[in-house]
Order: C-alpha cells, then structure tokens, then sequence
C-alpha cells in the first residue's frame, strides 16, 4: 500500500521553518556538556566487537591509537549516543550518520566524470540534519586541532563548513526540485573554486597538489588493482596473500569450518543472490564477466573487524578485471536512538541511502544475506577513481576550502530527501548558528580528547587488545 503524500505550498513550508526556528532557536545548540550517566565509550567498542573478526579487533583499535583525530573516525557509536537528546528542529532528512570529513571523497559517476560527495553510508537512517552538521562541523575541529592549527584557526575552519551548510541550503531553498537532484560537484568545479578562493604561493602549491590527487584517482581501477592485489600462477589470475589485510578465502577455509566444494558454492550463490538486487540492464553487464577469485581485506578505522571482501571478476580475457568490494552492513548506530529502518535487512538500507544522499551512485550497488543468515552485506566496485583528501598536511587555508566544499556537499545531500525550504528557513540568514555550532564543535573535541585518553588507559591496562602498524 503506497503512502500518501503530503505537498505544502512554498509558502507554508517556510512557516514550519520558522515555526522549527522558533522551538529550537540556534542558541540552544551552544553550550554542549555530555549527559549524566552518559555510557562508558569503551564499553561502547566492545559491544560492537563481540560481532566482529577477533583477530582483526586488535587491528581496528591500533588504527584508532594514532591521534584523537582518527579516534573520532572510529567513534561514530560514541557520538550518536552523545546525540541523543540534543536539540533538534523537527526537520529530517536522509542521514550519512557518519558525516566526518574522511567520509567525503573523489569517484567516477557513470559517465566517467569524477565527482566530489559523500562517500561512507554503513550508519545512514532518516533523522534530524543536524545530527550530520554536528558530526561533520566537529570533525573540522579535531582535524584542524590535529595539524597543529591555531585556536582561532581550528574555529575559523569549523565555522566555514556549517556557514558552507546554511549558505548552500538558502541556494537550494530557491532551486527547482530537478535542479536540486542534478546539482554536484564535478572535478572542474573544484578546481575551479580553488584557484578563485585561494591565492599565493602556497594555495598554487595546493592547488598542484589537488590536481595530482584528482590525477591520481582518475588511473585508481580494477586493472590497476589487478597489478597490485593479484598474481598470475599457472597461467590464472589469482589474489596475493598479504595477511592481515589481504587474506584469500582459500586461506580461510579452516577459520569459517568449510570445505573447498562449500566456499565454491557459496561464493557462487551469493554472487547470484547480489546480481538479482541490480536493475535489468546492470545485472546483463555483470553477467558479462565470471568469477575468478576472493579475499578478505581489512579496511578504514571504525569498519576494521566487520567482514570485508574482495572479489575478482574477469570479463573477455585477464586483462579485462572487475573488482568488487563486499561490505558487512549492520544496524546503523543511529538505529539505537531514532526510530529503525523501513528496510528489513542492512545491505538494502545502506545502498537505498547511498543512492538517496549521492548525486551519482556505482552501477554496481547491491546487497546479500550472507551465508550465515544473521550477516548482511553490500557490494561496490572497489576501485572506481576514488580518491580522498590527506587532511592531515592540509594548511588553514586549504583545510577551509575543503570544508566550504563538505558543508555544500552535506547541504546537497540533505536537500535531496529533507525539505530544504523548511530547514533554510530555520537555519535563518544570520551566522548564530554557525557560531553555535561551532561552539559545540569546540566542546565535542574536548571530550572527544578526554574519550581518547580513556581509550588508551583502557589498551595500557589490558582491558581491550591492539596491534599498531597494521
């Protein structure tokens, strides 16, 4: 049975905006402290590694021990439950749930264009936008903290991504509702911005350095992963073992309990099961190609220890790879305070955010129930020209331009699925929110430090296990 929908007029879409700014003025965004009885963040990690690989657990905490600010990546349960019972306007969109700044990036869209968006949707669920604003403005703070940036630096560069926010949403609070869904930011468009926004010898310097990464990304695919993940033995193709991070099926077969004849067959099922989630036409493509080999291969810093695979197909001949990435999807950590996804079963609900936050998705998103049937999964190409920021040698400068860019991109992505109208009207025309904001900013990264260090008390003590350098 279909939903109805509602359509307000233009204009009472502004009166629930105001009637939101009203409930929940920007002020009330300030002054941020965490909440009594606020949960244990250790405890918190644990409870999510019960369901992860137990070897790979260590790996997952050694990443996270590298500074505050990778922490923070691999906090994203943390700061949900921190979210909880903040302020909020009524006002919901499509949420990434984990909006910090590594989660943005370089990929190619279908017409092989590179495109700047949102790229990381395993905690995505509908919720209040400011849930993304906050993590994503905080995430500017830790970083800018991180390089060794001034105070007035670190709150200048946090400031500038949510003022990118309000200022990118009044924009698409004036657009047409196609033009809303076409609009994206394309590789020139970037370049374009930088050289208009930023001057001297050290923006040309940037400036050259983004080229070469866009460059870089642009020769990131499958044939080039083929150089560098797989091996021709006897004449085939097959994934290198590099453990921890790469380890092939075949060498996993004593771990998971099955025979050689049992992983065939259920390689090969799930294969059939993902193509049957793709539409006509993308699923005749795939079709084109057969499956060559798999691996587990460990990736990011709050994902480490969920089951992540590889997977090598070969289309008219071994020089013509496709590689997919296999990801586990669980609850989003946003589905332990707001209400759970329409969606029965994790994979669909990453892939129908992903397709409904970005303004072009992989051809090959889809989604399984794992052989165990209490794991799900979503797949993607592996390598599709993607490409990410190296934020951690970016100056004040470029660090701003990078977050004008995500505060666009997050206000594009929340305009798709919220109402942009209602949430420009709320946001107001005067900077208090930006300032609030970035005055929680300042507040969450302290007690994103204090988190840190009982992080580390906790691995010193032998409470949780960690392997650095992996």
């Amino acid at each position: 049975m279909m939903t109805k929908v509602e359509h307000l007029s233009t204009a009472d879409r502004r009166a629930r905006g105001k009637d939101a700014a009203r409930r929940t003025p920007a002020s009330s965004h300030a002054g941020w402290r965490p909440a009594a009885g606020r949960p244990d963040p250790v405890a918190l990690f644990e409870d999510q590694n019960v369901t992860r690989e137990p070897d790979l657990v260590p790996v997952r905490h050694g990443r996270m021990m590298a500074s505050p600010f990778t922490f923070y990546r691999g906090a994203a349960k943390i700061m949900a439950a921190d979210l909880n019972g903040t302020p909020t306007a009524g006002l919901h969109a499509q949420l990434c749930g984990d909006a910090h700044l590594s989660n943005f990036g370089a990929f190619a869209s279908p017409e092989r264009q590179l495109v700047f968006d949102l790229t990381d949707f395993d905690e995505t669920l509908p919720g209040p936008f400011e849930y993304d604003v906050k993590r994503m403005a905080a995430s500017f703070m830790v970083a800018a903290r991180n390089n060794g940036f001034a105070k007035s630096d670190a709150r200048a560069v946090t400031t500038a991504s949510v003022r990118a926010y309000r200022d990118a949403m009044a924009e698409f609070a004036q657009m047409r509702t196609l033009d809303i869904w076409y609009a994206h930011l394309a590789e020139d468009d970037i370049l374009a911005a930088m050289r208009t926004q930023t001057n001297g010898k050290r923006a040309a310097k940037d400036l050259e350095r983004t080229r070469t990464s866009l460059g870089k990304a642009r020769r990131r695919d499958s044939l080039q992963a083929l150089s560098k993940l797989a091996e021709l033995v006897d004449g085939r193709y097959r994934i290198v073992s590099q453990p921890p991070i790469v380890t092939p099926l075949r060498d996993l077969e004593a771990t998971y309990k099955m025979e050689p004849a049992e992983v065939d067959n259920a390689v090969h099922e799930q294969f059939r099961a993902y193509r049957g989630t793709l539409q006509y036409d993308r699923r005749h493509l795939l079709e084109r190609f057969e499956y060559v080999d798999v691996a587990r291969k460990v990736v990011g810093v709050g994902s480490v220890g969920t089951r992540a695979w590889i997977i090598l197909l070969q289309g008219r001949d071994d020089q013509d790879p496709l590689f997919l990435q296999i990801k586990e999807a669980t609850a989003s950590v946003l589905e332990d305070h707001l209400p759970k996804s329409r969606f029965k079963e994790p994979g669909e609900r990453v892939v129908q955010g992903q397709r409904m936050m970005q303004a072009a998705s992989d051809i090959f998103l889809g989604w399984t129930r794992g052989v165990d049937t209490s794991r799900h999964f979503y797949w993607r190409q592996l390598r599709d020209m993607k490409g990410s920021a190296l934020v951690e040698s970016m100056s004040p400068s470029i660090l701003g331009f990078y977050a004008r860019t995500c505060g666009w991109t997050l206000a594009r992505a929340h305009a798709r699925s919220g109402d942009p109208i209602a949430i420009s009207e709320c946001l107001g025309e005067s900077d208090a929110f930006d300032k609030a904001i970035a005055d929680f900013s300042k507040r969450y990264a302290d007690q994103n430090e204090r988190d840190y260090q009982e992080f580390l008390t906790a691995i010193k003590s032998g409470r949780i296990p960690a392997l650095q350098g992996v």
